[in-house]
């Protein structure tokens, strides 16, 4: 039980994670995949070498520890957590691992004069009330999904039943149960974990759904990363009729139920939650605003079958950015020529982070509510403003 003293030393360390945190992060890192060989899949070896996820992590423990008399105050980031550890299939087993480490590199970065036994007593009951909070709503959820029609607990085979070229770097991946079983629904804008060894090495990644449900097959479309371990094993490796261990849908990033219009914004592959969303939307009259950008329309994917649509649905409007055409960035005065006259829609968009900075920015000088604006990272979770 985390007791009031302990949440004001707690506190109390924030300045420390406001100016060290990463460097901190960094030491946990090393001592837990180091040392624990039995956790490296759970964490992505090209996000660990860009430093991302020292970032996210670092970001979030600070979050943590400046809210931590007021947890409802950390908004969204709880809900963004939980679904990438259900997705990557975190167990209750884990936690006393990374705690283990955390505690300890929290000692030796610090050194025993600011990290007293008092100050790691309370981090260590501060990390196991968080541990608690998201070992309960992690359960919870692979709960829902293995009780869900056509859904599953753990890994499921999946056959690859199709391959499609969408670009120069996009590739679809149309995914049908090796059982032959139905297979549960998920909602516009989710993903799905994705178990797969690679050089004799287990790998587990994120992959939005880039289709709508349809109870039979799952697609996902996936970039082809220079760095990616993954991804370019995906391209060049595998083939039709080969078999992939796939882990329930998750995501908290998903299409709310409304009648505002919608305006979908992406960046390279963050298009590939946006599809679903655009799918579900033109099942209604709702008018829809899509924004794709990307640097050539070599490297775009789905141009064609979203050019289809807008001739389909008079309610639907596509537009195009490309880095090597004018304008070449996305910002308040371009979302302007585009989005309804009236600021108040529903706003979803997901890309690289520079362009989701810009992104928000851009919608919030033009007036739409802040309410009304959601993003999803592709990534260890981080916070754009």
């Amino acid at each position: 039980m985390l007791t009031a003293e302990q949440r004001a030393i707690v506190q109390s360390t924030v300045p420390l994670l406001e100016s060290g945190g990463e460097a901190l992060i960094t030491h946990f890192y090393q001592r837990l995949l180091g040392g624990h060989p039995e956790v490296r899949a759970l964490f992505n070896s090209t996000h660990q070498q860009s430093g991302a996820q020292p970032r996210a992590l670092a970001f979030s423990v600070l979050m943590y520890a400046k809210h931590i008399d007021r947890l409802e105050n950390l908004g969204n980031l709880p809900a963004q957590i939980i679904n990438k550890h259900v997705a990557l299939q975190v167990q209750p087993e884990h936690y006393p691992i990374v705690g283990q480490c955390l505690l300890a590199s929290i000692r030796e970065v610090l050194g025993a004069e600011i990290a007293t036994d008092a100050v790691i007593d309370a981090w260590a009951a501060a990390y196991q009330q968080l541990a608690d909070i998201l070992i309960g709503a992690e359960s919870q959820a692979y709960e829902r999904n293995a009780s869900a029609p056509g859904g599953w607990r753990g890994a499921r085979a999946f056959r690859v039943a199709r391959k499609q070229i969408e670009s120069t770097e996009i590739t679809s991946f149309y995914l049908a149960p090796v059982d032959g079983g139905a297979v549960m629904a998920h909602l516009p804008g989710q993903f799905i974990g994705l178990r797969i060894v690679v050089d004799g090495k287990e790998q587990r990644r994120n992959y939005s759904l880039s289709a709508l449900a349809n109870g039979r097959e799952l697609r996902i479309s996936v970039k082809r990363e220079a760095a990616g371990v993954v991804s370019r094993h995906l391209h060049d490796a595998v083939r039709e009729g080969d078999v992939l261990e796939i882990f329930p849908p998750a995501g908290h990033f998903t299409l709310a139920e409304s009648d505002k219009p919608l305006v979908l914004v992406s960046g390279g592959v963050g298009i590939t939650p946006t599809l679903p969303m655009l799918a579900a939307a033109l099942g209604s009259a709702r008018p829809v605003v899509f924004i794709h950008c990307a640097r050539t329309p070599e490297v775009q994917g789905f141009r064609a079958r979203l050019d289809a649509l807008a001739l389909e649905h008079p309610q639907l409007q596509c537009h195009y950015l490309y880095e090597n055409a004018a304008p070449a960035r996305i910002d308040a005065e371009q979302l302007g020529r585009w989005l309804p006259a009236s600021r108040d829609v529903e706003a979803y968009f997901c890309g690289p982070q520079p362009f989701m900075a810009a992104v928000l920015q851009g919608l919030r000088a033009l007036g739409v509510p802040p309410a009304q604006t959601h993003y999803e990272f592709f990534g260890p979770a981080q916070a754009l403003a």
